[in-house]
């Protein structure tokens, strides 16, 4: 009998497969339908810090303290969409899906400054969250803003939250940072118990005909997962962390490398706005049967099996690697 089962952030997982983040997390018929097709935990759609400012009425001034940077500064600033549900309401989220669902339940904050995060981290705790996932959106645009007081806000963030809950709390990464080893242990000695990497930017796109920045969202596909298997491979066999891989989860083959990687969970969203909930059984059978071929019993016994403390050669994953992927390259002639 394979045994799927994980630990992740702090609790025993009947599976790796994580539902993560999306606005199929805002139905609670959908987590339903997430727990019985066999994800082992849901990340609930994110509270953004652009919603809190709503609240507490702090964004107008926000806006208006930039306004004079650009005359056109305030229409840049991201629409919520669908996320819209309010602080509140999201708590009440929290409660409905705790009542509702025995996997554990992750709640997430989205946004990069203090401002509500350690209040709202707090309250969902209360509401029942069994754990907290820092969804760090932010790209840099000032010249006065270093690399170091980036990384320096985000361990503050993490320590500010940490000296507040209880429950465990992820970090949710984008792969934009000069040395990735420094900041994750950074990061784990400021409190964080799991990375999540990595996050997807969503950047607009340029409409030639009206000449505008337009808003443009293409889901993941399995070519982004590389990128994560390279970073969690390179990690995992060296910090005390939880590593959770998110983009380019769409196959039971992503999910079974992911592992190896050396993450204690895979996160999946795309494939199921595409494929629907029911993927997941799909992913889950696949990764069983390979599992069978090659005997391995369990989860745990192939986590991290070809992360850069088990392979022959861990110079594959630095530069040693890319003279070899270069030559081994043959263009054609004809």
């Amino acid at each position: 009998m394979i045994d799927l089962s994980t630990f992740y952030l702090g609790r025993k997982l009947r599976s790796p497969l994580v539902a993560s983040s999306s606005p199929l997390c805002k139905d609670l018929n959908n987590l339903q339908r997430m727990e019985e097709a066999g994800a082992g935990a849901v990340v609930l759609h994110s509270l953004f810090e652009e919603q809190i400012s709503l609240e507490t009425q702090s964004l107008d001034r926000a806006l208006n303290a930039n306004a004079d940077s650009h005359p056109e500064f305030t229409s840049y600033f991201p629409e919520i969409g669908p996320y819209d549900i309010g602080p509140r309401a999201y708590l009440l989220h929290i409660q409905a899906a705790k009542k509702a669902l025995k996997i554990p339940v992750i709640a997430s904050l989205n946004g990069v400054s203090l401002s509500g995060w350690v209040r709202f981290a707090r309250e969902m705790q209360e509401a029942g969250a069994d754990a907290l996932e820092l969804n760090v959106y932010y790209l840099p645009a000032s010249f006065e803003t270093s690399a170091a007081q980036i990384e320096d806000e985000y361990c503050e963030l993490v320590q500010a939250v940490k000296a507040n809950v209880r429950i465990p709390v992820a970090v949710k990464l984008g792969p934009f940072f000069t040395s990735l080893p420094h900041l994750a242990y950074r990061l784990e000695c400021a409190g964080a118990a799991a990375l999540v990497l990595f996050n997807r930017f969503y950047q607009p796109d340029f409409d030639l005909e009206t000449l505008e920045a337009a808003p443009n969202l293409k889901l993941s596909t399995s070519d982004e997962l590389r990128l994560r298997l390279h970073a969690v491979a390179l990690l995992s066999s060296r910090l005390n962390l939880d590593f959770a891989i998110t983009g380019g989860v769409h196959a039971w083959e992503d999910a079974i490398k992911g592992i190896l990687a050396g993450a204690h969970v895979v996160m999946t969203t795309s494939a199921l706005l595409e494929r629907g909930i029911g993927h997941l059984r799909q992913i889950e059978a696949g990764m069983i049967a390979w599992m069978e071929r090659h005997e391995y019993a369990s989860v745990a016994q192939m986590r991290g099996a070809m992360n850069a403390g088990n392979v022959p050669d861990p110079g594959v994953f630095e530069r040693a690697n890319y003279l070899k992927v270069l030559g081994s390259y043959v263009a054609r002639t004809a």
